[in-house]
């Protein structure tokens, strides 16, 4: 196909929609504008702690602070259990009235089983650590949240900007070709070509505005700041696995966590033995005198396999339950430190490729600008070379933000904060 036919190919194909020619600019709304201010004096850093301190799982957090304080509580405590006062008085009055009565107070003190209270100091402070270790994780997660939302942003702004400099460039072309169209050197189809060109470009601005603008909102909801740190670039560590990441870390704590309630178990199957003492004051039929006396009983239970077995069965449950998330998340790390190591490669391997493509375009851009200046080219060359040219930067510009957003992600994945 000649270069004349393809010329009028795609003036024939812009006429189809030339009613949107006329159809004058498109109009969005105005108010919608989330605006974050960059502040060269916030750190990234600092980003990340406000928006740990008003993460909804800080609440979670708290409330298992509490379940720690208890279980320490009860692991010190002088008994297992709550002791028992058992109070009892018998008299004939309804029955011989003879004036016989009987008075009776006794007291249910539990027995610590063997290592119970070891145990149970074991678990209170695997309970601890397994909250700190919760803590920790949760830190890393908002920070991948944090890494993910400010890269949004960038790569939104940077797409925004080269939307913004296409559309002003679709402009000074137009009033070229408007100009010349004017002075009789150019057809009405090369105006209307121009004026098309035009709007596909603002389309393409106002849609990379509305994208940026989502972006913007989602840091908003995760920080609950309109400000962003002038830089949030890292330098990829020289950490190669995810066995010092906090989130790991967490898993293997639940585990820990899990056999040590396990141990405990075992233990508590059984009943506590219950030592109970008394105190007794009888008075016989048809006599005032009454007769004081001191006992000690011992409850030793017996048939504890019914007991137990629930109890034993409950706390393999949950080691189970552990252990499985553990070699759940072991995948899914393993994942994430595969894709972190390759994209970060590829993404180094693309940026030298782009660089070389773009550097090729901006020339080309330059001779076809001027060819067209001199009337050596036509208007359909001039503006595939642009579009060529364009796509070229965007490679460029957008492999450039992914690159330092894959080494974001690479820290994310062997567990380092920013």
């Amino acid at each position: 196909m000649s270069i004349f036919s393809q010329r009028w190919l795609v003036i024939a194909l812009l006429l189809s929609t030339a009613p949107l020619v006329f159809a004058g600019p498109a109009k969005h709304d105005a108010d919608h504008i989330d605006e974050l201010k960059v502040n060269p004096s916030l750190q990234f850093h600092d980003v990340l702690e406000k928006t740990i301190a008003r993460n909804p799982m800080q609440a979670t957090l708290q409330s298992r602070e509490y379940m720690v304080s208890a279980k320490s509580m009860v692991a010190n405590a002088m008994l297992p259990s709550t002791p028992a006062l058992n109070v009892l008085h018998q008299n004939d009055t309804l029955g011989s009235g003879r004036g016989e009565r009987e008075w009776q107070a006794e007291l249910e003190l539990p027995v610590w089983l063997p290592n119970q209270r070891n145990n149970r100091l074991k678990v209170a402070d695997a309970t601890q650590s397994n909250v700190a270790a919760s803590r920790e994780s949760l830190r890393l997660q908002v920070a991948g949240m944090l890494r993910d939302a400010v890269w949004d942003i960038a790569f939104n702004d940077n797409n925004n900007a080269l939307a913004t400099n296409k559309l002003t460039l679709a402009k000074t072309l137009q009033h070229d070709v408007e100009k010349r169209y004017q002075a009789g050197e150019m057809a009405k189809t090369d105006a209307m070509l121009a004026q098309q060109e035009t709007l596909r470009a603002e389309k393409e601005q106002l849609r990379a505005e509305a994208e940026l603008m989502h972006a913007r909102h989602r840091y908003y909801l995760l920080t609950g700041l309109r400000e962003l740190p002038a830089s949030f670039e890292e330098k990829q560590s020289s950490l190669e696995d995810y066995s010092q990441s906090s989130i790991w870390l967490e898993a293997q704590s639940k585990v820990g966590l899990a056999e040590t309630e396990r141990a405990l178990a075992q233990v508590e199957s059984h009943e506590n033995l219950q030592v109970l003492l008394n105190m007794r004051r009888s008075q016989g039929a048809f006599d005032n005198m009454s007769n004081d006396s001191v006992g000690v009983k011992v409850r030793i239970p017996f048939g504890g396999d019914t007991r137990a077995a629930p109890i034993k069965a409950a706390a393999e449950m949950h080691v189970g339950a552990a252990q499985t998330e553990q070699e759940s998340l072991r995948n899914t790390l393993e994942t994430m430190m595969h894709e972190a190591e390759h994209n970060l490669s590829v993404s180094r391997a693309e940026l030298l490729i782009v660089t070389k493509q773009y550097e090729i375009a901006k020339e080309s851009a330059k001779l076809a600008q001027k060819a067209f200046q001199l009337g050596e080219t036509d208007l359909v060359s001039l503006m595939r070379v642009q579009a060529q040219t364009y796509e070229a930067e965007r490679a460029f510009t957008t492999r450039q933000i992914q690159v330092q957003w894959d080494i974001a992600r690479y820290n994310q994945a062997v567990g380092v904060l920013p």
